[in-house]
């Protein structure tokens, strides 16, 4: 029986992945895209997110009291997670301060102190990832990991987040050649 790993790996092949010409959010291009919204908003495939993200949170014993990251690619993992566990709570980080109301940046769970995960969906530069930690610390959170579900191996992303992230360790649940694959993959199986 296939892993909750192996099987949102599958999910985001077949759902968020696609080969063709892209223009990046980065400002650059590439032959492929992965949305992988369509995979965490998905009904299986956000239990998956969930799942996967708590099992590796566990794996590396960092014991947060909460998860969170910019909205929005952050989003659906935060729920995901805190939904899966039960026990973690959740947090998101607007782009910028509110202009009304409180004016907080960081929604949901806020307090200063609290040992912390930061999550994003995808990894190109790592500027959103590197916003969320810079907000969560601003706030008073401890960031004690930084995960992202795909990471894209270009343009110095890894580098980037694990300076900004340091002393925290900065993991990629997938990278974008294992989903690349894993779509060539089924698609060979598929024409058979």
């Amino acid at each position: 029986m296939p892993s909750a790993r192996q099987k949102l790996l599958s999910t985001l092949a077949h759902k968020s992945f696609r080969l063709g010409e892209f223009k990046l959010s980065s400002g650059g291009t590439s032959d492929y895209y992965i949305d992988c919204r369509t995979t965490t908003l998905d009904a299986k495939g956000s239990r998956l997110t969930g799942e996967v993200f708590l099992e590796e949170v566990r794996q590396r014993g960092w014991k947060p009291q909460a998860i969170g990251g910019l909205t929005m690619g952050a989003d659906p993992i935060v729920v995901a997670v805190s939904v899966v566990s039960g026990e973690l709570h959740g947090f998101l980080v607007r782009k910028a301060e509110k202009q009304h109301g409180t004016g907080q940046r960081i929604e949901g769970f806020r307090e200063k102190g609290a040992r912390v995960v930061i999550v994003d969906d995808v990894c190109t530069t790592g500027a959103s990832t590197i916003q969320a930690i810079e907000a969560a610390r601003e706030f008073g959170f401890d960031v004690v990991g930084v995960m992202c579900l795909v990471e894209r191996e270009e343009a110095k992303g890894r580098s980037n987040v694990e300076k900004a992230a340091a002393p925290a360790p900065f993991v990629s649940i997938f990278t974008a050649n294992e989903v690349r694959e894993e779509h060539l993959r089924a698609e060979l199986t598929t024409k058979d």
